[in-house]
């Protein structure tokens, strides 16, 4: 453990990336306050605090790896404790552009457990570091500050009945979608950040079952990606205790009803007719939920000039990706590992370490937005270079149909393991070419078009 830098640090916000943020300050304050308006000791269960926890979600590879650096033993652990888990290009079955990607096995682990279960794991080794306690079912009012310096949190405990100064040598906003550090920034005397924004109107809805047949094989989950050829998708993945978990999704606008007949019948609607067949006689566990997600929001902090002391941002509230590409919990994983290695430094300095994370967020932000822009109906300048992007995936994915060799690399890049430059090497790109050309196998009709054809 490396010299104290202060006296406490306060992270607000108890999801993934505020418990990342408290590991890593764990080494360089003497105290790390975790503040969260919901409870959190023990639950396991979707919290209000955190709507899209009731969804499917994907932990990429590298944010694996991050995770079993910083707590030790904690893929056993998940194990042990029933989740399943297993090679994300070789026990999952994708589907882009209506076919199945041929699988590989790539050596990189996809763990499927639901947000809330894997939030416990992580939030129970945070809150067992002897230096880090937990400040639940407590409302954030706002910073206290002294000129251009943070200083503490203005915060109302459990009885709602007064407020209290919790003063701090660092404050890290882990809020998510919803951070107020623009506002607060504004209120200090401080420009808020520029906006990149992306609308895409997606919207989540997800059911649990208990099914009489068994869809998947050695797979762990059957994902029909959205395509412009048919823009409703889905995650459709077995958890433990025998329990399957369909999340569908659907863009601008077109999203899953909630409603047995609705949801029967989106589903009827995907690339992978076997998700309709294996629900459609299977045991509801409860009621279907959605979660509607506006934009892609990424705030430019980086490019800011003045930003007050004490403070940081991390995870949702710098970048707020479509979820459906599963960036989030990992781009938090990559940001803590980047607040760490900045702290060795012995200062905190905002600016430098916005920019830090700035290429951190790069990648993930142009792999999502350049997906979304190939949605006629989704707006945003569509560059020569988003537009060329766009047209190699297709052919990468007609490739990845017939050789697993292109899933597993794809599955890299979209890990977040290899570079995007990684599936641009000139021998690379020309094996792409060879590969893609030539009719592509025949997608499988959705269920509902198998209906119409017969």
């Amino acid at each position: 453990m490396g010299d104290f830098l202060g006296s406490r640090a306060v992270v607000l916000g108890g999801g993934m990336a505020g418990l990342l943020a408290a590991r890593v300050l764990s080494e360089r304050y003497r105290e790390v306050v975790l503040v969260d308006r919901d409870e959190l000791a023990g639950v396991t269960r979707p919290r209000r605090g955190v709507p899209q926890g009731n969804h499917a979600h994907a932990l990429l590879a590298r944010g694996q790896q991050i995770l079993d650096e910083l707590f030790p033993g904690l893929h056993a652990e998940l194990t042990a404790a029933g989740v399943l888990s297993c090679d994300l290009a070789g026990n999952l079955r994708w589907y882009f552009n209506g076919t199945p990607l041929q699988q590989a096995q790539s050596g990189l682990l996809s763990v499927s457990a639901t947000r809330p279960v894997l939030e416990s794991h992580v939030r129970d080794r945070v809150l067992g570091l002897p230096n880090v306690r937990l400040r639940e079912r407590t409302v954030i009012q706002g910073l206290v500050a002294d000129g251009a310096a943070v200083t503490g949190v203005r915060l109302v405990g459990p009885d709602r009945s007064t407020a209290d100064e919790l003063t701090a040598d660092l404050v890290v906003d882990a809020t998510g979608r919803g951070s107020r550090t623009p506002v607060w920034l504004a209120e200090l005397g401080f420009q808020q950040p520029a906006e990149d924004r992306v609308k895409i109107d997606l919207a989540y809805t997800t059911q649990h079952f208990r099914l009489d047949t068994d869809p998947y094989g050695s797979d762990l989950s059957i994902n029909p990606v959205a395509s412009p050829r048919n823009p409703r998708g889905a995650f459709f993945a077995k958890l433990r205790d025998g329990v399957s978990m369909l999340s569908l999704t659907g863009m601008l606008g077109d999203h899953p009803p909630r409603d047995r007949e609705g949801f029967l019948e989106f589903a009827r609607s995907l690339d992978a007719p076997e998700i309709y067949r294996a629900i459609r006689t299977a045991e509801p566990l409860d009621d279907a939920v959605t979660f509607r997600v506006p934009a892609s929001v990424r705030r430019r902090y980086d490019k800011l000039s003045r930003f007050p002391s004490g403070l940081l941002v991390i995870g949702d509230g710098v970048c707020a990706f479509n979820p459906v590409y599963g960036q989030g919990m990992t781009v938090a994983a990559m940001e803590a590992v980047a607040l760490a290695e900045h702290l060795a430094g012995g200062e905190v300095r905002p600016l430098e370490y916005f920019r830090r994370i700035t290429p951190i967020i790069d990648v993930p932000w142009e792999i999502s937005v350049g997906g979304d822009l190939a949605f006629p109906g989704v707006e945003g300048p569509r560059t020569l270079k988003s537009r060329m992007g766009n047209a190699y995936m297709a052919r990468l994915h007609a490739a990845a149909q017939r050789d697993g060799r292109f899933s597993e690399a794809f599955f890299r890049v979209a890990g977040l393991i290899d570079p995007p430059q990684a599936l641009m090497r000139p021998r690379f790109v020309l094996d792409v070419l060879r590969a893609a050309r030539g009719p592509l196998p025949a997608p499988p009709l959705p269920e509902r078009s198998r209906d119409l054809a017969a």
